[in-house]
């Protein structure tokens, strides 16, 4: 049996021009690949491995958190989706898509990273940007998600960064 290896990623550039919605999805989509890349061609065991103690930050716990927030913040709060349940954590347990990774099955995990990418794109693609929810008794827009996505995978790619150069020495990108 073949060892399971995170999949290369075809990373489109960012853009530099264009209508305001493009320009967000495509800062988007370049974030998304990002992570992926920084995760390409590494076993199940590295995608586990935490960077240094005290930390146990994990790619493979990356890639999960950014799927549990791009449930909530797209098919939850804007498209107010039913089926958008929590996923990976609960009240007992909030930062278990991070934390318990030791059991987690990678490309499984991969595999929903991508189903929701794909779903959360589909759940706010007939709304505008001015598409308002409340949050902490505040008007928040799907514009605001855009940037906070970016800004999230911004930080976290920035993790990734570290985290693929302590398993095998890769830099940049």
């Amino acid at each position: 049996m073949a060892t399971w290896t995170a999949p290369s990623v075809n990373r489109t550039g960012e853009p530099h021009t264009g209508p305001e919605r493009a320009m967000l999805q495509g800062w988007l989509d370049w974030h998304r690949g990002t992570l992926l890349s920084k995760c390409a061609g590494l076993t199940a065991d590295q995608l586990r491995q935490a960077s240094a103690a005290p930390s146990n930050l994990t790619l493979l716990g990356l890639v999960r958190h950014m799927s549990y927030v791009e449930r909530v913040w797209f098919r939850d709060r804007i498209a107010k989706d039913p089926t958008a349940t929590p996923l990976y954590v609960s009240d007992a347990r909030p930062d278990a898509d991070i934390e318990d990774v030791a059991d987690a099955d990678p490309e499984q995990a991969f595999a929903v990273f991508a189903e929701e990418r794909a779903a959360a794109d589909r759940s706010v693609a007939d709304f505008d940007l001015d598409q308002e929810f409340d949050l902490r008794g505040g008007p928040r827009s799907l514009r605001w998600v855009y940037l906070h996505m970016i800004e999230e995978y911004a930080r976290h790619n920035g993790h990734a960064d570290l985290l693929r150069e302590r398993i095998d020495g890769a830099t940049g990108g």
